[in-house]
């Protein structure tokens, strides 16, 4: 969430940028510093009454000692209404923090400055394309039914056992699944990011700790019984191994890879474009997260782009990069790049990967710190990518290399299928 201080000494950088992602956010600033005021005038005054209570609690002391019981207790009776007074400004303070609290979780990240205003995903701004479009032919077909003529994924099986959006992978359709995790924890390890294994499953507290609750709940499936929430993306947990965590500068970076399946209730419209493998309920990914220096966290971004670029040119994909608009934000990001793979049979561009900077927005509800050169405490800037979401990348492969004689694999996998074709 966003620093006290910060709304304090930028309120109208605040409201603007909050203005790029169409909140009119005037209101909510002025009710935060109202709030922060009457904390800070509630401490002040709570200190104030503490610190009498004390010098009182010394003197009664020495009055006893000295044989002065009767000024003792008539400086006790005094004491009894301080505390009384003090369990009264306790109770304030606490309601006032708490209200501060649930309002700053309600106030998206103010978006980085190359962000542009913007309503939807229609004014996000393309600044990278690479890759020529494959020409198929007259009879090239989308992936889901290319699943079934090859018998690699079943969808009808997977909504037999669970629902839709929860798909079965057969064969050689596992296998690519696996080559795929293997390859890109491979390229990540190698690039310098350590593999984590972590939970599926997260406490409230780690929902919190990046930002998915309270925003995101609805999203999210709640194993009741136990009051934990499975993982939407392995950056949840990831992230939160550093909850509550002081590190030095020359910790940093700190760069984490890991793969996990991911899970969430997003209902989603229906249509071709939801079809398949283009919108699940549960699906594989795997992420990359960067705890960062904030001085060093906009070049680690660049670097963190650089290196999904790498990959999907190792794959040979057709793919764009697009700069999020305020509008198609998201709520915890500064800013964002997402990674569009082509898919020719469907004829439309697939989101694959988000690379975020969270800048503070994350660290500060997390408690991340860090003691810079002064021995300060200051928040770290965390980041996070993925790298990759494996169902687009598959559909994309399945759709882009499909010939007459069946779906070619990329020779960059080709050491971790085993096989070259899938016929």
């Amino acid at each position: 969430m966003l620093q006290v201080a910060f709304i304090r000494e930028q309120k109208d950088a605040v409201i603007a940028g909050l203005a790029k992602r169409n909140i009119d956010a005037e209101a909510m600033v002025e009710e935060v510093l109202k709030l922060d005021e009457e904390r800070r005038s509630t401490q002040s005054s709570l200190d104030t009454i503490l610190a009498e209570s004390n010098k009182l609690s010394k003197e009664i002391g020495m009055l006893f000692k000295t044989g002065k019981a009767a000024e003792a207790n008539e400086l006790k009776a005094k004491t009894a209404d301080l505390k009384e007074s003090s369990k009264t400004l306790t109770e304030k303070l606490n309601e006032t923090a708490d209200a501060l609290t649930a309002l700053l979780y309600q106030i998206p990240n103010v978006p980085h400055e190359s962000v542009v205003a913007g309503k939807n995903e229609e004014d996000n701004e393309e600044v990278f394309k690479h890759g020529e479009i494959p020409q198929l032919g007259e009879n090239a077909l989308p992936h889901w039914e290319l699943a079934k003529k090859y018998d690699i994924i079943d969808f009808d099986l997977g909504a037999k056992i669970s629902g839709a959006g929860f798909p079965v992978y057969k064969g050689k359709g596992a296998r690519l699944q696996r080559a795929l995790i293997a390859y890109f924890l491979d390229k990540n390890t190698e690039a310098g990011y350590q593999e984590f294994q972590v939970p599926h499953l997260i406490n409230e507290a780690s929902g919190y700790g990046t930002g998915q609750l309270p925003d995101k709940e609805g999203q999210m499936y709640h194993v009741t019984a136990d009051d934990l929430y499975l993982i939407p993306t392995a950056e949840v947990p990831v992230t939160n191994m550093f909850r509550d965590t002081m590190l030095n500068e020359k910790d940093f970076p700190i760069c984490c890879t890991g793969y996990t399946p991911c899970f969430r209730r997003e209902a989603g419209s229906y249509g071709a474009h939801v079809r398949g493998l283009n919108r699940l309920h549960q699906f594989d990914k795997v992420e990359i997260v960067r705890i960062e220096h904030p001085e060093r966290s906009y070049e680690a971004l660049d670097g963190m782009v650089e290196h999904v670029k790498g990959i999907l040119e190792e794959l040979k994909l057709p793919y764009r990069i697009l700069r999020l608009c305020g509008g198609d934000t998201g709520f915890t990001s500064a800013l964002t790049y997402d990674f569009e793979v082509f898919s020719t049979a469907q004829d439309r561009w697939l989101e694959i990967s988000s690379v975020s900077n969270f800048e503070t927005y994350q660290a500060n509800r997390l408690k991340l710190r860090y003691k810079d050169e002064n021995g300060k405490s200051q928040l770290a800037h965390t980041l996070n990518g993925s790298s990759l979401a494996l169902p687009r990348v598959l559909a994309g492969i399945l759709e882009n290399y499909q010939t007459a004689d069946g779906i070619e694999i990329p020779e960059a996998l080709r050491p971790y299928t085993g096989f070259d074709k899938i016929d």
